[in-house]
């Protein structure tokens, strides 16, 4: 046993008397009495049983707190569960949970089962709400997990010296820092709450911490094999949930390797990665406080030291110092490494919020490392400080208050943003779009909100059994018309696969020949067509039908005031604008609900742009009619809609004004003009589509021009490029007001 061999090792450094020449073994210390051990009073202490005492009893605490730590991160989790389901993934995997299917690769297949069995035990109103509360159980578990990390890693460092362990403080205080600062960030409560894999994840990352403790520690060979077994087998399950952990896996099994080869020996004798790396640094500082990182860093400090360093512990150093630094390095070059890797492999542009917020979810993976090291910090200081300064009740009672009141900030900070138990957003959007789809209707998705909700709802909650759901990107794969096409009655695939760039390829076709082959049902596009495939403009095109568009044959006749009449209240939406923080979903869901009260109105400014003659002062005078009604019913609206108002305003003007006078056309463009120049939140426009954002160089209309980065919507990525004058077949292809813009550059064109 480890304490034995403490004792024998302290045993044989003891002084000498000087002039004595008996073997130092013949004079052994006194065996200790610690004051608080009634029972051992007037009375030798057998070495053993106190050992078995001290580490039954160190046992004992350690599960004793991550219990309490579990029922407390339980306790604040459960009554803010969301239940309703939210956006990006969730849906998509509880409907995977729901038949029992695959979810978007790597396919998810221990998560997809966990909440399968969730949705038979759990008493729930909804599947999602059963699923969401799974994830919040996982996340309390991830917490409780890397407080029995810090637990057992104190239990190896101050019972090796168990001489001095009744004037040792407990580790309480650091257990409970780590495992409530991590459940309590701000990033780890967010996605603990929802269906998403990454509270699992979470928990293998805790667990995996967790074994890695008993495997250091452990006495013997055989120890260290049944922890090392079972360290695999988390490894490998964690690896059927997320590839991320496989960072750390790589850093743990050549150090597991290498502790059994020399155990017997031993016991013998294009984002830029700079970029990247600050925004993961701003996030540790204000997510998990500058105390937390103050603290992991004293570990580490205290783990890399020299021994001569630490004089007033220097009896604790000689045998645990060692065994202490090894495992806070591993931490620490697990946490780097996963860090500057994921830096430099992520590809997305974190200036945009709702991007950002992507990549933020993979910073949980470290975060459990950082609290880890954080809880060991706290637990040094207060031992380093007892050892120095003596007043151990003091120092205890510190770290106690040091903990509670960083928790209870935390909690003060994030418990009001966090509470989503009233948040539907999502899932109203989704309800909205599916009961305004006419009877029969083959609706073509693309994106993570509208695909995933609107199939929640489809095959979770059997709304809609008349509609056909086809997600755009799935059907290129070759697998997908092979296993799902059983699953699509009503719809006919004209091959086997979608291929837009080989279509001579035997069975495969273009989205021109599946929408021809389809054409008898009323066809629907949510997020438009893929650009890759242009084949359907010759023979379609799309007519705004709210959020999402119906694809019409181009010898349909459009009656443009029985189409506006017939979308006008398609919804019924009554969120404010900008309601919900900036990168969340809702607040996509909410953007887009509110610019699909724009859409028939600029598809008319559109439609007029590309007509001559009489007809195009009728549809600017309709698009500026429309434009008129939904600015003047809110007092707070999209930026984008003063500019589209001003500009269907200055061509009707120059095209005598219609019905309207033309000095009311004249003030009414100049108004939303200045309006949207004027105000210094308007220049980006907040009418962008997430990810979109267009700035509008203000001055004499004969001066005005845009240019736009980058465009993302909903996971579709375009090239950057200054806009040029082409035919818009589809208006959710871009964002809206980036396509008026573009109708801005033609109009200067015409006039030079």
């Amino acid at each position: 046993m480890i304490f034995r061999t403490c004792a024998l090792t302290w045993k044989q450094n003891s002084p000498e008397p000087a002039g004595t020449r008996e073997p130092r073994r013949q004079r052994l210390p006194k065996q200790p009495q610690p004051s608080h051990y009634a029972h051992t009073r007037g009375r030798s202490v057998n070495e053993e049983q106190l050992v078995k005492w001290f580490e039954m009893n160190a046992k004992r605490t350690c599960w004793t707190l991550t219990g309490a730590t579990v029922a407390c991160v339980l306790a604040l989790y459960l009554p803010r569960v969301p239940r309703a389901v939210a956006g990006g993934d969730s849906g998509e995997l509880i409907t995977a949970a729901c038949e029992l299917g695959v979810a978007h690769p790597p396919g998810y297949p221990l998560f997809t089962m966990l909440a399968s069995l969730a949705l038979l035990l759990v008493p729930t109103t909804s599947p999602a709400h059963a699923i969401n509360v799974l994830c919040a159980v996982l996340g309390a578990m991830a917490s409780g997990a890397l407080c029995y990390t810090v637990c057992s890693q104190h239990q190896c460092m101050f019972c090796n010296m168990w001489r001095y362990f009744s004037e040792m403080a407990g580790p309480g205080p650091g257990a409970v820092l780590a495992g409530g600062s991590f459940a309590l960030s701000k990033l780890v409560w967010q996605w603990s709450l929802v269906a998403e894999v990454f509270s699992l994840n979470n928990l293998f990352v805790g667990i995996i911490f967790s074994l890695s403790v008993c495997f250091h520690n452990a006495e013997t060979v055989d120890q260290k094999k049944k922890f090392a077994l079972w360290g695999a087998l988390c490894c490998g399950l964690s690896l059927c949930n997320q590839h991320t952990l496989v960072v750390y896996v790589l850093f743990i099994i050549p150090w597991a390797l290498l502790q059994l080869y020399t155990y017997d020996a031993k016991s013998e004798g294009k984002v830029n990665l700079m970029k990247m790396l600050q925004a993961h640094c701003n996030h540790g500082v204000d997510d998990l406080s500058v105390p937390v990182l103050v603290l992991a860093v004293l570990a580490l400090l205290h783990a890399l030291c020299n021994r001569k360093m630490c004089p007033y512990v220097r009896e604790l150093c000689i045998l645990t110092h060692r065994r202490w630094r090894v495992f806070v390095c591993l931490i620490a070059v697990m946490v780097s490494a996963y860090s500057v890797f994921f830096a430099w492999r992520a590809n997305l542009d974190i200036e945009n919020t709702l991007l950002l917020g992507v990549v933020e979810r993979f910073w949980l993976q470290a975060d459990a490392g950082v609290c880890v090291l954080a809880g060991l910090g706290l637990n040094w200081t207060v031992c380093f400080l007892e050892r120095w300064l003596g007043l151990r009740s003091l120092w205890n009672v510190g770290a106690w208050l040091i903990t509670a009141g960083l928790l209870s900030h935390t909690i003060h900070i994030n418990q009001r943003e966090f509470d989503q138990s009233k948040n539907d957003a999502v899932e109203r959007f989704a309800r909205e779009l599916i009961f305004s789809f006419p009877e029969s209707s083959l609706v073509l998705t693309r994106g993570d909100l509208p695909g995933n909700t609107l199939r929640y709802l489809h095959y979770c909650q059997g709304l809609r059994p008349d509609l056909s759901l086809v997600d755009q990107e799935m059907m290129t794969y070759s697998w997908y018309v092979l296993k799902l096409q059983q699953h699509l009655p009503g719809v006919k695939f004209p091959g086997q696969v979608w291929d837009p760039v080989i279509t001579e390829q035997k069975n495969s076709f273009n989205i021109e020949q599946f929408i021809q082959h389809n054409i008898h049902r009323p066809l629907f596009v949510c997020i438009g067509l893929s650009e890759g495939d242009p084949s359907w403009e010759k023979t379609f095109s799309l007519w705004p039908w709210g959020v999402c568009e119906q694809l019409m044959p181009l010898t349909s006749r459009l009656h443009p005031v029985e189409w506006a009449q017939r979308t006008q209240n398609l919804y019924n939406w009554s969120e404010p604008h900008n309601s919900f923080p900036p990168g969340s979903w809702e607040r996509v869901a909410n953007e887009e609900m509110w610019q699909a009260r724009m859409k028939m109105a600029f598809f008319l400014f559109d439609l007029a742009e590309r007509m001559e003659g009489g007809g195009q002062t009728h549809l600017y005078e309709l698009s500026y009619n429309l434009y008129c009604q939904i600015v003047n019913a809110q007092m707070d609206y999209p930026a984008n809609w003063d500019k589209n108002l001003a500009l269907a305003a200055e061509r009707l003007l120059h095209l005598g004004g219609g019905h309207h006078g033309l000095e009311s056309l004249l003030s009414n463009s100049i108004h939303h003009f200045n309006r949207d120049c004027g105000n210094p939140w308007n220049r980006r426009d907040r009418g962008c589509r997430q990810g979109a954002t267009a700035t509008l160089e203000c001055g004499p209309p004969e001066q005005i021009r845009v240019e736009s980065p980058t465009s993302r919507r909903w996971g579709v990525k375009r090239e950057s490029k200054r806009w040029e004058i082409k035919r818009v077949h589809c208006w959710s292809q871009e964002h809206d007001g980036i396509r008026v813009n573009k109708l801005v550059n033609r109009g200067m064109d015409r006039k030079t």
